[in-house]
């Protein structure tokens, strides 16, 4: 194995573990009432940080598969990076709003809060299920 395809299984490891992480670390934050101002600056964090590491994690891959000589691999790690900053600029903004909206006691924002919660780990767990096809599929 070279040293380009070792560099890329770690990080392909890190991207994993990165994704899975944040899942398992998620859905338990869904027994938070998002009722208050704390809980959901908490879960804006949460996945504010997410987002860093799955961009950080995911273009590292991308690079190492590129060096690798894998195209396919890479371009599917650079899309996930892409993902990682697109949801971040939608998801944040998006409950940093209603985030701002539960402060000011606006019943309808907690549903819309909990519902932007509940699709963004949707959205990870869509992405954990690419990354584990494409290494099953692609791989070969």
């Amino acid at each position: 194995m070279t040293a380009a395809m070792f560099a890329a299984l770690c990080f392909t490891v890190a991207l994993l573990v990165t994704t899975a992480y944040f899942i398992m670390g998620s859905i338990p934050l869904l027994i938070l009432k998002h009722d208050t101002p704390l809980d959901a600056r908490f879960v804006r964090g949460f996945f504010n940080i997410y987002y860093v590491a799955a961009f950080v994690t995911a273009a590292a891959t991308a690079l190492s598969y590129a060096i690798a000589g894998r195209p396919g691999l890479a371009a599917g790690a650079a899309a996930l990076a892409l993902v990682a900053i697109a949801l971040r600029r939608k998801i944040i903004p998006k409950m940093d709003s209603l985030g701002a909206q539960i402060e000011s006691n606006s019943m309808d924002a907690i549903p819309g809060f909990r519902r932007t919660h509940i699709i963004a780990i949707m959205i990870n767990i869509a992405q954990l299920v690419a990354i584990v096809w494409s290494l099953t599929t692609l791989s070969r």
